[in-house]
């Protein structure tokens, strides 16, 4: 396998490890409602924000994260789910800046979207090590 070959693994596997841990935690020990009303409804509750979208997105994104970060361990739609963490991504950056507007994404942010970015910009077809790979050579 090339550098590229094992950057891409690297870098896909990393930030699919660190979604789906904090994913599951979010799903089953804290709870997607816990998540929402926690780090969403009560947060932003006074902003432009409506509460049906605070609900949706804080309900939601623990499973998203989970499901998101399962597919890149496995490496299976991994496009997909690069762009899925992308938006998750988006969002939080959003919501910390919302809050706070010089909110450092140093912490968490700013590591997770560059493993993303790497493996988003790396040839897909260096992504030799995951399901997509093991498919694509069954089709041809």
């Amino acid at each position: 396998m090339t550098e590229k070959g094992w950057a891409h693994f690297f870098a896909r596997v990393m930030v699919g490890i660190l979604f789906f841990m904090a994913g599951f935690w979010k799903t089953f020990e804290l709870t997607p409602m816990q998540h929402a009303r926690g780090f969403f409804v009560e947060g932003y509750a006074e902003t432009w924000i409506p509460a049906f979208l605070l609900w949706g997105l804080g309900l939601s994104i623990p499973v998203v994260e989970l499901v998101a970060g399962a597919l890149l361990i496995v490496g299976w739609r991994t496009r997909d789910a690069l762009v899925t963490i992308g938006f998750i991504l988006l969002i939080v950056t959003y919501g910390h800046t919302l809050a706070e507007p010089l909110f450092s994404i140093q912490g968490h942010i700013l590591p997770r979207g560059l493993l993303m970015f790497i493996a988003l910009v790396l040839p897909s077809s260096e992504n030799k090590l995951s399901v997509d790979a093991w498919l694509s050579h069954k089709r041809a």
